[in-house]
C-alpha cells in the first residue's frame, strides 16, 4: 500500500469518528445504550455529551496531525498517530465490553467509532514497517 494511501484512509476514519462524536454530543441517536443508568458503571463514562465532545476534540487533532503527516512526514507525527490509534482501540474495546456485557445495548455512533479504530489498528499493524 502506498504511504499516502494509508494516511488518506486514516483521514477518512478520523473524519467519520469526528462526525459520529459530533452527533453523539448533540444527543442524536443512541437512545438506549447511552441513556442506561447502571450501578456497575460510573455515569461519567456513559455521558454521551462528555464522550462526544472529548471524541470530537481528539479526532479533530488526529485528523489534523494525519493531514500534516501527508504533507510533510516525520517519525514523531507517525508515532503520535500510531499511539493514538492503539490507545483509542483499547478504549474502544472497553466500550464494546460495557455495551455487550454490562448494558446489553449498543450505540450506533459508538460502534462506528469503535469499528473505525479497529480498522485503523489493522491498517497500521499490516503497514508498520512501510
Amino acid at each position: 500500500m502506498k504511504y499516502s494511501m494509508k494516511y488518506q484512509i486514516l483521514l477518512i476514519i478520523f473524519l467519520l469518528a469526528f462526525a459520529s462524536s459530533l452527533l453523539l454530543s448533540q444527543g442524536w441517536g443512541c437512545e438506549e445504550a447511552c441513556n442506561i443508568k447502571s450501578d456497575k458503571v460510573n455515569s461519567l463514562i456513559l455521558n454521551k455529551e462528555i464522550n462526544g465532545y472529548a471524541g470530537m476534540t481528539i479526532f479533530l487533532i488526529m485528523f489534523l496531525i494525519t493531514l500534516s503527516q501527508i504533507k510533510s512526514p516525520t517519525k514523531f507525527k507517525k508515532f503520535i498517530i500510531y499511539a493514538g490509534i492503539i490507545v483509542g482501540s483499547v478504549i474502544a474495546l472497553y466500550f464494546l465490553y460495557l455495551q455487550t456485557f454490562v448494558l446489553n445495548s449498543y450505540c450506533k455512533y459508538c460502534l462506528i467509532i469503535d469499528i473505525g479504530l479497529f480498522i485503523a489498528l489493522i491498517l497500521i499493524i499490516f503497514t508498520w514497517r512501510k
